[in-house]
C-alpha cells in the first residue's frame, strides 16, 4: 500500500500544478483542463484504505488531491487585484466547481439513488474547500481576504448541496465581508450574496436577524462607494420587494451608476428572460408613479451620458407600449405614441411632455411621418389633443415652417372644434348636476371624463395661441368666442388662462386687453339671468343695476356674489400678469382697483383676501407710487397672516422689491436698513419650513443681484444653511447650496467679503457643533472652513469685464487668521487646529504685494514667539506654510526687517495689536517693547521664523499648555447669535436652565456694526453670572446708526417704512368693525396715489 500513496501523490504532484499552469494563460483551454483535472481527481478518489479492521474505509486520495487543490488556491490568494493569470484561476476554479457538481448529479440519477442524504465525492470536496476559504476571510492581508472572497463568488451559484452548518457559517462570514474596510472585497462578497440570497428561506432567518437581501439593499442605498452600490445594482435579484430600492438609484450621486439604472436594468428587463412575457420592469407592469419617477429623473438629470439612456429608453418604450400587439398592419407610428402617452397622467405634470419631445428629438422616423388631418380634430381624446399640441411647439422650437403648416388645422375649423367641445362640456356640467341631485355626489369615472374634456379643451387653445391669424374671418371668430367664454361663470378656473394668452394675441395692444377683460369683469358683477349652458356661449349685456348690500342678500346670493368676485379676481390676476405698461397709461385699471380688488383685500375670508392681495401686488407692479404706499400692508401681513397667505405676500414683497429697487433699498434715510432687519427678523423666528425657505430664496436673489449688501443678510444666510434644524428642509439646503458657490465665484468682490466674514463666522459656528442635540445633525468644522476655503479661492472665480481677479484674498484670509490665533482666550485649541489644518489649501499668487506678504510673515513669527501652538499635528501645518511663504517670495522677504516696517506710519493699528499681545510664558525670549522707539531684535525675520517653527519631535504633555480649558456645554444651551452685537437689551438672567431651542437660527439686532469680536463659549453658569454682573451694572445699550437704540422684536414691523416719507397707515384688515374709519384710510392712500 505504501507504493500506490506514493503512486498517486507523485500523479497529482506532477499533474495537478501542470494544470493550474495552463489555465493561468488562456481561458481557452478551461474546458479541456476541466476534463483532465476531474479524472484526475476521480483516480485519486478511488484510494481509499481499510480501518478498523476493515469495517470502514480512509478516503486517502480525496484527501491528497484536495491537499494538493488548496496548496494551489492559498499560492493563488496571494495575487495582487487585476492579475489576469489570478483572475483566470479564479474563473477556472468556479467552472470546475460546476462541472464535478453537474456530472454528480447525473450520476445519481443514472444510479436512481434517491437517498439525499448520502455524501458524494463532489459534496465532500465542495465542502473542505469552502471551509479553508472561510479561513482566508478573517486574513490581515488584504490581497488574501480578497481572492478568498473572489473565488467564493465564483462558486457560490454551483455549490449543490452542502450542510446547514456550514450554509450558516457561510452567510455569517459573507455578511462580515459586506462591511469589510476595502472596496473590492466589498463588492465580491457582495456578488457572493447577491447569488446566495436566491436559496434563502425567510422562515428560517432568526427574528431580529436581517435576510441576505435586507443586507443588499442596505448596501445598494448606503455603502460610500460607488463600486460596491454598482455590483449590487447589477447583481440584486429584481423583484418586487427590490424594485423600488433600485429605482431610487436613479438619484445615486454617482454618474455611472444612474446610467446603469436605465441601460442595464430598465432596458435588459422589458422581457422576461426568453421574451415571452413581459418583465417586472414593462412599461405597462410599472405603476404611473413609477414611471413618472424614471423619467423625470433621467431626462432630469445634469450628466448628458444618463439623458441618452433615458432617452434611449423611452424608445424601447414607444416600441412596447402597445403590449401584446405585434406586426398589425394598421399599426402605424401615431399609435405607438399614443399608447406611450396613456401610460401618463397628462394632467398634473410635465413629465409626459419631457417624454414626447425626447422620441420627437430622437426618432425621426416618428416625427417625419406625424400628419394631423381634418378628421384627426375632428374626434381629439386627452391623448391626441396632447400629441398635436407638443408636436406644434416642437416644430416651433426647431424652427420646421414646413412641418408646423401642415400640422396647424385652419382658424375658423379650431375654432368651431373649441366651440363643439366647450357646448358639449357644459351640457355635461348640466346633466351631471341634474343626476347630482338625484344620486348625490359623481362617481370616480365621471370626474375623470369631466376632467378630460377640461383638458382637450385646454390643449387646443394652446395650439390656438400659434395659429396664424392673417385671415380676418377667422381671427374675429376666434375672438368672439373667447370673449364669450370668459363671460361665462361656468369656464373652469384652469382654463382662464389659457383664454387669456388666445386674447392677448388677437388684441392690437394692452390697452384693449384691459379694456376688454375690464368690460367682462362688470358684465359678471351686474349680470343677473340664467345661463343656457347647452348652447353656444353668446355675450350677455345688460344695464347694470345698483347692487345690493350683503345685508340684504340671502345666504345663497351672497355665495353666488363671492364665487363670482373670485371669477373676477381670476380674470385681473390673468391680465395683469400679461400686463407691461404702467398703471397711468391704463387708467381703466382704476375702477377695477377700487370696486373689486381693495375690497377683496379687507375681506376675511381667506380666498377672497389672497386673490385681492395678489391683484394689488401686480398692480404694484406696474405703479410705483402705488407700491410705496401699499408697502407697509403687505408687511404687517407677513406677521399676522396664515401660512398659505404669508407665502404668497412675502412673493409679493420680493418682486415689488425686485422692481421698484430704487425706492426701497437704494434710498436714503435708513429704509433698506430696515426692511433687512424685518426680514431677518422673521427668518429668525419663522417655524415654517416653506416660508422659511421663501426667505432665503428671495434674499438669496436680492444679494446676488446687488440689491442688498448688508453682511449680517450673508451671515444669517450662512447659519441657516449651516443650522441643524434646517437638515430636513431640503429647499433651503438646495436653494443655498447653490447660491453661495454662484454668489462667490461670480465676482472677486463678493469673495472679498466672504473673506472678511470667515473668522466671525467660523468662531461662532465651529462651538454651536458641538452642542447639537443626539437626534440633530450638523456639519463638522472643518467642512465649514473648507468651505469657505472653496468659496474663496481666487482661481475659481469667473473673468468679469473691467473687474481683475483678486488674487490675493487668501493671502489676506491666512492673515485674519493668524490674527485671530493670538486671542487665545477666546478660541479654544480645537477651533485653532481647524485655523491652521486648511492653511496649506490656500491658493498663494506669483506675485503679491510687498505690504500684505511682510504683514502675514510678522503675524506668524509673532504668533510662534507669543501664542506658540502646542498640538503637533498643527505645528506641523503652520510650519509647512510658513515655509512655503517663504520660499514662494523669498525676494520680497529677503531684505524685510521688523524695525524698518514699524516706522510705517499706515501699520500703526498692526504692531500696536502685536505689541499688547502678552506671552503666555515667563521664560519668552521676545520682550514687550513698552514704546515704539524703543529697539528691536534688527535680523531679518524672513530667515529666522521658518526655523523658530520648526515641527515638534515629540507630542506635548496635558500640563505643558498653559491654555484654559473651554468647558463644554451640554445638550440644554441658549441659543445664540450670530451677527454681531453687544446690545444689553439682549442680556437676560436665567434661574434655570434653558431648554435645547428649536431653531438655531441667527438672532441679530439694529446695533451698528461692529469689528468682529469672538466670544468665549462658556458654562451655562458661567453665562448667568456675566448676565447678571452686567444687569447689576444697568449699563445702557450702545446706540445704532440711526442714534436710536434696539426696540423689541414684536415692534420691528412698525418701523418698516418705505422710502416715501408720507401718512401711511398701518394696514387695518384684521381690525374689528369699529375700525372701519381706518380702513377707509387705507385705500384711501391706495387709491390717492394715482390720482
Amino acid at each position: 500500500m505504501p507504493g500506490r500513496v506514493s503512486s498517486v501523490e507523485e500523479t497529482l504532484t506532477a499533474s495537478v500544478p501542470k494544470i493550474f499552469d495552463q489555465v493561468q494563460n488562456s481561458t481557452a483551454n478551461h474546458q479541456k483542463n476541466i476534463v483532465a483535472l476531474y479524472k484526475l481527481h476521480l483516480d485519486a478518489a478511488s484510494f481509499t484504505e481499510p480501518v478498523h479492521d476493515g469495517r470502514s474505509i480512509k478516503l486517502t486520495g480525496e484527501r491528497m488531491f484536495e491537499e494538493k487543490f488548496k496548496d494551489i488556491l492559498c499560492r493563488a490568494a496571494a495575487v495582487k487585484k487585476g492579475t489576469s493569470q489570478g483572475d483566470r484561476i479564479v474563473k477556472f476554479v468556479g467552472a470546475y466547481t460546476k462541472y464535478i457538481n453537474e456530472r454528480a448529479t447525473e450520476v445519481k440519477k443514472e444510479d436512481d439513488d434517491d437517498d439525499d442524504d448520502d455524501e458524494t465525492t463532489a459534496s465532500r470536496f465542495v465542502e473542505k474547500v469552502l471551509a479553508f476559504l472561510l479561513i482566508g476571510f478573517e486574513a490581515k492581508d488584504k490581497v488574501a481576504r480578497y481572492r478568498c472572497v473572489h473565488f467564493l463568488a465564483e462558486m457560490v451559484a454551483h455549490l449543490g448541496e452542502i450542510s446547514e452548518k456550514l450554509y450558516t457559517e457561510l452567510r455569517t462570514a459573507l455578511f462580515e465581508r459586506v462591511h469589510d474596510k476595502e472596496t473590492f472585497v466589498r463588492v465580491q462578497a457582495v456578488i457572493a450574496l447577491s447569488k446566495l440570497c436566491g436559496s434563502e428561506d425567510p422562515s428560517d432567518v432568526e427574528e431580529g436577524e436581517p435576510t441576505a437581501l435586507e443586507v443588499l439593499l442596505e448596501t445598494l442605498s448606503c455603502d460610500p462607494a460607488a463600486d460596491v452600490r454598482r455590483a449590487a445594482l447589477l447583481n440584486i435579484p429584481l423583484s418586487s420587494a427590490t424594485l423600488d430600492a433600485v429605482l431610487a438609484r436613479t438619484r445615486d450621486t454617482d454618474t455611472i451608476m444612474r446610467k446603469l439604472v436605465y441601460s442595464a436594468i430598465l432596458v435588459q428587463h422589458c422581457f422576461v428572460s426568453d421574451g415571452s412575457a413581459m418583465g417586472l420592469v414593462h412599461p405597462r407592469v410599472l405603476t404611473i408613479a413609477q414611471r413618472e419617477f424614471i423619467i423625470r429623473n433621467g431626462l432630469g438629470d445634469r450628466e448628458p451620458a444618463v439623458r441618452q439612456a433615458a432617452a434611449l429608453l423611452l424608445s424601447k418604450w414607444v416600441d412596447v407600449a402597445r403590449g401584446d400587439v405585434k406586426n398589425e398592419e394598421s399599426k402605424n407610428v401615431e399609435d405607438d405614441v399614443l399608447a406611450l402617452l396613456s401610460l401618463f397622467d397628462l394632467t398634473e405634470s410635465t413629465v409626459a411632455e419631457d417624454a414626447l419631445l425626447s422620441v420627437l428629438d430622437r426618432r425621426r422616423d416618428i416625427s417625419d411621418h406625424v400628419e394631423f388631418k381634418d378628421a384627426y380634430w375632428a374626434n381629439l381624446t386627452p391623448e391626441r389633443a396632447f400629441f398635436a399640441r407638443v408636436f406644434v411647439d416642437h416644430c416651433i422650437a426647431i424652427k420646421d415652417a414646413e412641418k408646423l403648416d401642415a400640422s396647424l388645422p385652419v382658424v375658423t375649423a379650431l375654432a368651431y372644434h373649441i366651440q363643439a367641445a366647450y357646448n358639449a362640456y357644459q351640457e355635461d356640467l348640466e346633466v351631471a348636476e341634474q343626476e347630482r341631485v338625484i344620486r348625490g355626489e359623481p362617481t370616480e369615472e365621471e370626474e375623470e371624463a369631466r376632467i378630460d374634456k377640461e383638458f382637450v379643451i385646454g390643449e387646443m387653445l394652446k395650439v390656438s395661441v400659434n395659429l396664424d391669424y392673417a385671415d380676418e374671418i377667422g381671427r374675429r371668430k376666434m375672438f368672439q368666442l373667447v370673449r364669450d367664454m370668459i363671460s361665462q361663470e361656468a369656464l373652469p378656473e384652469s382654463l382662464v388662462a389659457r383664454c387669456l394668452d388666445v386674447l392677448r394675441m388677437l388684441s392690437p395692444n394692452e390697452r384693449d386687453l384691459i379694456r376688454v377683460v375690464v368690460e367682462v369683469v362688470h358684465e359678471l358683477r351686474d349680470y343677473d339671468g340664467e345661463t343656457n349652458s347647452g348652447e353656444t356661449p353668446m355675450p350677455t349685456r345688460m344695464a347694470p343695476k345698483e347692487p345690493k348690500s350683503s345685508e340684504d342678500m340671502s345666504s345663497e346670493e351672497r355665495a353666488r356674489m363671492d364665487a363670482i368676485d373670485l371669477r373676477c379676481l381670476s380674470l385681473c390676476i390673468g391680465m395683469l400678469e400679461r400686463v407691461n405698461g404702467t398703471f397711468e397709461e391704463n387708467s381703466t385699471l382704476e375702477g377695477i382697483l377700487g370696486e373689486l380688488i381693495i375690497p377683496a383685500v379687507k375681506r376675511k375670508e381667506l380666498v377672497l383676501r389672497e386673490k385681492g392681495l395678489i391683484c394689488l401686488g401686480l398692480c404694484c407692479l406696474i405703479a410705483r407710487r402705488m407700491a410705496l404706499n401699499s408697502f407697509q400692508l403687505f408687511l404687517g401681513q407677513i406677521q399676522t397672516a396664515p401660512e398659505v397667505l404669508k407665502i404668497r405676500v412675502l412673493q409679493i414683497v420680493f418682486d415689488i422689491l425686485m422692481v421698484h429697487e430704487n425706492d426701497f433699498l437704494n434710498k436714503e434715510g435708513g429704509a433698506s436698513e430696515r426692511i433687512v432687519e424685518f426680514f431677518l427678523h422673521v427668518l429668525e423666528n419663522e417655524e415654517s419650513d416653506k416660508v422659511q425657505a421663501l426667505l432665503c430664496i428671495g434674499l438669496a436673489k436680492l444679494v446676488l443681484a446687488g440689491m442688498i449688501c448688508d453682511d449680517k443678510v450673508l451671515q444669517s444666510l450662512v447659519a441657516a444653511y449651516l443650522a441643524p434644524d434646517t437638515i430636513d428642509n431640503q429647499e433651503v439646503r438646495q436653494c443655498l447650496a447653490y447660491f453661495f458657490p454662484v454668489y462667490c465665484y461670480s465676482s472677486p468682490v463678493n469673495q472679498r467679503k466672504m473673506q472678511r466674514l470667515f473668522v466671525g463666522l467660523f468662531e461662532k459656528l465651529a462651538p454651536e457643533t458641538r452642542n447639537v442635540d443626539e437626534t440633530q445633525e450638523m456639519v463638522s468644522p472643518a467642512q465649514i472652513a473648507a468651505m469657505f476655503v472653496d468659496w474663496t479661492d481666487p482661481q475659481k472665480a469667473i473673468e468679469v469685464q473691467d473687474q481683475p481677479t483678486d488674487e490675493t484674498i487668501h493671502i489676506d484670509l491666512a492673515s485674519d487668521i493668524a490674527r485671530a490665533l493670538f486671542d487665545d482666550k477666546m478660541i479654544s485649541m480645537r477651533t485653532r487646529k481647524f485655523y491652521i489644518r486648511f492653511l496649506g489649501g490656500y491658493t498663494l499668487p506669483d506675485k503679491v504685494d510687498d505690504d500684505k506678504i511682510r504683514t502675514l510673515k510678522l503675524l506668524l513669527h509673532n504668533l510662534n514667539s507669543r501664542r506658540p501652538i502646542r498640538d503637533t499635528a498643527a505645528k506641523n501645518a503652520l510650519a509647512k506654510f510658513d515655509a512655503a511663504i517663504s520660499k514662494r517670495y523669498a525676494e520680497q522677504l529677503e531684505s524685510f526687517n521688523e524695525e524698518d516696517y514699524r516706522q510705517l506710519e499706515y501699520l500703526k493699528d498692526l504692531f500696536e495689536f502685536l505689541d499688547d499681545i502678552i506671552p503666555l510664558d515667563d521664560g519668552e525670549e521676545v520682550d514687550i517693547p513698552r514704546t515704539r522707539a524703543r529697539k528691536r531684535r534688527s535680523g531679518s525675520i524672513a530667515t529666522d521664523t521658518t526655523d523658530s517653527i520648526a515641527p515638534d519631535e515629540s507630542v506635548a504633555s496635558a500640563t505643558s499648555s498653559s491654555h484654559p480649558k473651554v468647558k463644554g456645554r451640554g445638550k440644554q444651551t441658549k441659543r445664540r447669535r450670530v451677527s454681531d452685537s453687544d446690545d444689553s437689551d439682549d442680556v437676560q438672567s436665567y434661574d434655570h436652565v434653558t431648554p435645547a431651542p428649536t431653531r438655531t437660527l441667527p438672532k441679530r439686532a439694529a446695533s451698528v456694526k461692529k469689528p468682529q469680536v469672538v466670544q468665549l463659549i462658556e458654562d451655562d453658569e458661567d453665562e448667568e453670572e456675566e448676565e447678571k454682573e452686567e444687569e447689576g451694572e444697568a449699563t445702557p445699550p450702545p446706540a445704532s446708526q440711526n442714534g436710536r437704540r434696539p426696540r423689541p422684536a414684536t415692534k420691528v414691523w412698525i418701523d418698516i417704512q418705505p422710502a416715501s416719507a408720507g401718512n401711511t397707515t398701518r394696514d387695518s384688515i384684521m381690525d374689528s368693525e369699529e375700525d372701519e374709519e381706518e380702513e377707509e384710510e387705507v385705500a384711501n392712500d391706495i387709491l390717492g396715489s394715482e390720482e
